[in-house]
């Protein structure tokens, strides 16, 4: 039990570290630099949440386009109803703590981030190829970072060691959470900016409409607020699913080697097959320096 214990907290605390690191990082005046790329994959993450509701409820996607202000948007193919709208309008910010929690659930082991890490590139990969755009001022950016990130993923899953690997995937779903909290931020605030220009059109703008009827602030405050508690307890329960599959994993791995107890090897070795029944094992004869 204390191994369990020991791996339960070490898991735990490793994702801990990395929110306390992210939140800081991103509090200090070069932080958002060195967590820029994590900010254009949550960019990434949450413009592909919305791309997704718009194919499931059948409007289909035309193009994401990814700013290098590390705003995006995503383009529906087709005219949405209001029910459509809604759903799409809620997936980015609801959709983007479920991938990191989901990234996070599934790499309890160094062998599962790596499989994780590959499939994470292999999606970045292929949105680049077929739906991600560069932006009409910026024909650089967009479709080749994404690109870009795919190869950086792929090759830590298989050149990164195997505890730096599990750290790497475990920070990689903590910035995806951390992103989606900070991101609600903004839509506390009348406009926003897209591509480097103001707008006031936010996914929660289009929700309160789309549910309320309205624009007022008081409709996009209160979809603010149930993104932010969703986007919480997303997390949280992300934490205890981590943490709880890292103690099977350990508990499956120790079984094999556990005694029952009040039992030892010696009774085991009284029990061999090569024993005689009522005899004990025979011992190695011993060097008395003897004929």
């Amino acid at each position: 039990m204390t191994r369990l214990a020991d791996m339960d907290q070490r898991e735990l605390r490793t994702v801990a570290v990395g929110l306390l690191v992210s939140l800081v990082l991103w509090n200090l005046p070069f932080g958002g630099v060195l967590l820029y790329p994590f900010k254009i994959l949550a960019t990434w993450l949450h413009e592909l949440s919305h791309a997704l509701i718009m194919v499931v409820t059948g409007v289909g996607v035309e193009r994401v386009v990814i700013f290098r202000d590390t705003s995006g948007l995503a383009f529906p193919a087709g005219e949405a109803n209001a029910v459509a709208n809604a759903f799409i309008a809620a997936a980015g910010y609801m959709g983007t703590p479920l991938w990191g929690a989901l990234l996070l659930a599934a790499t309890p082991t160094a062998r599962a981030a790596r499989i994780a890490m590959l499939v994470l590139a292999g999606l970045l990969l292929v949105s680049a190829l077929t739906i991600v755009e560069a932006p009409p001022q910026d024909p650089w950016f967009g479709r080749w970072t994404v690109i870009v990130m795919a190869g950086v993923f792929a090759a830590a899953a298989v050149f990164v060691p195997g505890r730096w690997r599990l750290v790497t995937a475990h920070f990689i779903a903590v910035q995806s959470c951390v992103n989606a909290l900070l991101d609600i931020r903004v839509l506390l605030r009348p406009s926003q900016m897209v591509g480097g220009r103001p707008t006031t059109a936010s996914d929660a703008h289009n929700m309160a409409y789309a549910t309320f009827g309205t624009h007022d602030a008081w409709a996009v405050w209160t979809w603010a607020a149930i993104w932010l508690l969703w986007s919480l307890a997303v997390l949280y329960v992300a934490l205890r699913l981590s943490g709880s599959q890292a103690a099977r994993i350990a508990a499956a791995s120790a079984a094999p080697t556990e005694l029952p107890r009040g039992e030892s090897d010696r009774g085991a070795r009284r029990r061999s097959p090569a024993t005689a029944p009522g005899e004990t094992a025979p011992s190695a004869r011993a060097d008395i320096g003897g004929p």
